[in-house]
């Protein structure tokens, strides 16, 4: 497995699993837990949720899929911003941790900006910190602005990652974000690098594909996950798309892939708004 590094020196799986719009049908949940375990015994042991996904069923399914095997899982998990008082942090972490059924997060986020200080939502994270409830905090969705802003506030440069929008039709980042979390040392961790899996119907990326004999999902996690200190988060509710997204690691893109990439999804040549979803 591929490892990025955090801040503190620790370093994670480069290539994640992603859990938004997971846990919510009965129906699907002995495959979604399957494929989760099946990414972790393929290495792929960071695990990213959210209170929001599902309204915890998210959290839920994690905690099911990592029971017996904690100490290999990395958990990354987030709070919403209009929860991200001081005591409001804390309670959302506990409740979190609670469906997750462990004692500790990983990693644990700001959702978005919303309308609470930063000043806040750092106590709340520091608290959680000296508690052992929580081991390093990010944030999500924070542009250049949102990062300078974070730098200034007191402990804020201890950000561990930004996670992020990213895929080959969402490069925006490239321009200026990207550049800034590299050179201060904060990982980006990208989200829906594949786009939701509408990426999948592109002809350029089923030719470069067909080259590698890999699927188009394994190209474009790929391509993410070739910028240094990247994170990829893709979803996989069964054993066999982990397995495709898995084969990204083994791919080497070449000069001519990463050409007719740039011709197919063009590179920012400006500032751009940051983009989500």
């Amino acid at each position: 497995m591929r490892m990025t590094k955090l801040p503190s020196g620790e370093a994670v799986p480069a290539l994640g699993q992603g859990t938004w719009y997971m846990g919510d049908l009965p129906a699907r949940r002995a495959a979604e837990v399957a494929a989760l375990r099946a990414g972790m015994d393929l290495g792929m042991t960071l695990i990213d949720t959210a209170e929001m996904y599902g309204d915890g069923a998210a959290e839920r399914l994690v905690g099911e899929a990592i029971a017996g095997r904690r100490d290999s899982a990395f958990i990354v998990s987030k709070v919403l911003p209009h929860h991200a008082t001081r005591r409001g942090t804390v309670a959302a972490c506990e409740a979190s941790l609670k469906r997750l059924a462990t004692d500790r997060i990983d990693l644990y986020l700001l959702h978005w900006r919303g309308g609470v200080p930063l000043e806040d939502t750092l106590s709340g994270f520091a608290e959680l910190q000296r508690a052992g409830k929580i081991r390093h905090w990010g944030v999500s969705n924070f542009d250049v602005d949102d990062m300078r802003e974070l730098n200034a506030v007191a402990g804020g440069a201890a950000v561990a990652a930004n996670q992020v929008l990213y895929n080959l039709t969402r490069r925006g980042i490239e321009f200026d974000l990207l550049p800034q979390c590299a050179a201060e040392g904060v990982p980006l961790m990208a989200y829906s690098p594949i786009e939701q899996g509408r990426l999948l119907r592109d002809p350029t990326l089923a030719t470069i594909a067909g080259r590698h004999q890999v699927t188009p999902a394994a190209i474009a996690l790929a391509w993410v996950l070739r910028q240094p200190g990247m994170i990829a988060i893709p979803k996989a509710s069964s054993e066999a798309h982990v397995r495709d997204n898995r084969a990204a690691l083994d791919i080497q893109l070449n000069e001519d892939d990463l050409a007719a990439l740039d011709r197919a999804f063009a590179p920012p040549r400006s500032k751009q708004p940051l983009e989500m979803i």
